[in-house]
């Protein structure tokens, strides 16, 4: 196992790092690896203790061992995704069978690595699950990128973990674009899926729509980081 600083900073909004592992090795070295990094950690070493955690405090990414004391990990993966689907959970463990990585993919697994681990690969894994919108479709949709938090169902947004309006229409903007990630959107294609054929709007509108949601969810608007405007040919949204 590789230790010292993993060395990759996270560019997205601030992390708050959930740690259940009852192995007090192994909980000093994520411990270590995420402070030196900068982000808050808690740590908890029993499934009990994590899941009180979890719904007590707001968690940014979960750290899951699967062999632990009261709740096992397994248990642990599927309560917390049917809470909160949209906080990514990154299993950890000795246990390395196929099956067992299949299983806790199906409970809503983000990612799966195995013991003993290399601290870089494992931030760059948590980096890679923070940053990838988190969408999932059975009672609705929830996403989240950068320093934003959304609930379509709900039709509730968090800016850093503050609440942000959005009109209904704004909502249904941004879920197109959460579903259409990384491919370009002309406007003819956003007027004709979001607002419809019979809505008559103009390309215009588009524009000033997109502008509102970026002054509401982009750090800068002026230099937005997740919709993108590409030239000649329309927008992008990049988680």
């Amino acid at each position: 196992m590789a230790f010292g600083s993993a060395d990759v900073h996270m560019d997205a909004a601030r992390l708050n790092v959930l740690v259940i592992e009852d192995d007090p090795h192994i909980q000093k070295i994520l411990e270590r690896v995420f402070r030196e990094q900068g982000y808050p950690v808690t740590v908890c070493g029993d499934g009990k203790a994590g899941l009180d955690a979890f719904r007590s405090t707001r968690q940014s990414v979960v750290i899951l061992d699967l062999v632990l004391p009261s709740i096992v990990g397994r248990d642990l993966c599927k309560i917390m995704k049917a809470e909160q689907p949209g906080v990514p959970v990154i299993v950890l463990s000795a246990i390395s069978e196929v099956a067992d990585k299949v299983l806790l993919l199906e409970l809503g697994a983000d990612d799966y690595m195995t013991k003993p681990f290399s601290p870089r690969e494992l931030m760059a894994r948590v980096q890679a699950a923070w940053r990838r919108p988190r969408v999932t479709t059975a009672s609705g949709t929830t996403c989240r990128f950068g320093e934003c938090e959304i609930d379509f169902a709900k039709m509730s947004a968090r800016r850093a973990g503050k609440a942000v309006t959005l009109t209904a229409h704004e909502f249904k903007l941004l879920k197109y674009f959460v579903e259409n990630a990384e491919r370009v959107l002309g406007r003819e294609e956003l007027l004709n899926e979001v607002w419809g054929y019979n809505a008559y709007p103009t390309t215009r509108t588009v524009d000033n729509q997109i502008l509102k949601l970026r002054q509401k969810l982009e750090l800068d608007a002026a230099d937005p980081q997740h919709l993108q405007t590409v030239y000649g040919a329309g927008y992008r949204f990049v988680p």
